[in-house]
């Protein structure tokens, strides 16, 4: 398979609601540098999958509100590549009109699709591992995603049951089930037993194979894309998506096909991979202190404290006194305080807070 066959779709339109108050409406988490290394997760991203795909082959979906964003800190991906949403409408509008985009481009491609804001430690195993996904989806109609080892019984993640394995192609496995975040009792089953894999959300097909998927199990979705087919990579073609994007059905790509579909395989791996999806998963890649806290580019003093997180921006000295397991993040206008076993209530709270006080903390 050339090179020039293999594309990349790189999903940032995301609002990372649940990693409040550092990531807002304006400047979401995937722009943002966690790690003080310079590169925002997006950049991280870009950079993970240059060495698979041609850079006139990495596409951008985002936001409309984005775009600025995105060419500051991706000016190498041409400016024609960043499609742009005229609406928030989940993962399975943003994969179909992609995979239209670049089948009338080269209907031979293969896609990787990915998010923009997830972190991958083994680089070397994320290639190797990409390159042969591509490969096996160029070859067979299938439909695949990443199974990542799970390291704890995870409640935030969803699970992939292991199948039979696929013929001549080893850690690549027939999807039996999929589970989404199961509470613990099961997450701990699900471990135990071995046949579980945390569902990555990275997935490779041919461009071909995901759209006869859309018209066979979401209907609905491909309806809303298929009067295009001749505007695709042409002028007319953001006119078009402008005016039906929005009626688009609001659906992710695991409920609206992958749930569904017979062709559907996982490829096992390895890749010191997290989500980043909540202050949990920081927590848990980040360094710490001997108290086991995780301080974020902050001046620290603490007594008593241990299994912490502090992100406090500016200059201002933070000092705790008998706090463990909490989540303290400090911004401008926003400040968050709240134990890490309750963070999934962040995401209540910021829509709390855009009803009561208004957008401008969001």
């Amino acid at each position: 398979m050339s090179r020039d066959s293999k594309f990349c779709v790189i999903m940032c339109g995301g609002i990372g609601s649940r990693f409040w108050p550092f990531s807002r409406n304006a400047m979401p988490k995937q722009f943002i540098d966690f790690f003080g290394t310079g590169r925002s997760l997006l950049q991280m991203t870009a950079d993970r999958v240059r060495p698979i795909v041609p850079v006139e082959n990495i596409f951008l979906v985002t936001n409309k509100k984005y775009a600025d964003i995105i060419h500051t800190q991706l000016p190498d991906i041409p400016v024609e590549n960043i499609l742009l949403e005229p609406a928030r409408r989940n993962t399975a509008p943003c994969i179909c009109w992609a995979a239209n985009h670049i089948a009338a481009l080269h209907p031979e491609a293969t896609i990787m699709t990915l998010p923009s804001d997830h972190l991958v430690m083994k680089e070397k195993e994320f290639i190797d591992t990409m390159n042969d996904g591509l490969d096996f989806v160029a070859r067979n109609d299938a439909l695949l995603t990443l199974g990542i080892y799970p390291t704890k019984p995870q409640t935030g993640y969803g699970y992939i049951q292991l199948g039979k394995a696929a013929p001549n192609w080893p850690g690549i496995r027939k999807v039996k089930s999929f589970t989404e975040k199961p509470d613990l009792e099961m997450a701990k089953f699900f471990i135990e037993s071995g046949e579980f894999f945390w569902n990555s959300g990275i997935f490779l097909w041919k461009a071909s194979s995901i759209l006869k998927a859309f018209d066979k199990y979401d209907p609905e979705t491909a309806a809303i894309f298929a009067p295009g087919k001749s505007l695709y990579g042409t002028d007319g073609e953001m006119n078009f998506i402008n005016e039906v994007f929005p009626n688009a059905p609001n659906n992710s790509i695991d409920y609206a096909v992958m749930e569904k579909a017979d062709n559907v395989y996982v490829k096992t791996v390895d890749l010191g991979w997290s989500d980043l999806g909540n202050w949990s998963a920081l927590y848990d890649i980040s360094p710490r202190n001997a108290d086991n806290n995780v301080t974020q580019n902050c001046n620290i003093l603490t007594l008593d404290s241990k299994n912490n997180v502090f992100a406090v921006k500016g200059d201002k000295v933070v000092a705790a006194v008998g706090l463990e397991g909490y989540i303290v993040a400090d911004t401008p206008n926003a400040l968050l305080i709240c134990p890490m076993s309750e963070e999934q209530k962040i995401r209540q709270l910021v829509n709390d807070i855009s009803n009561r006080y208004g957008d401008d903390f969001l």
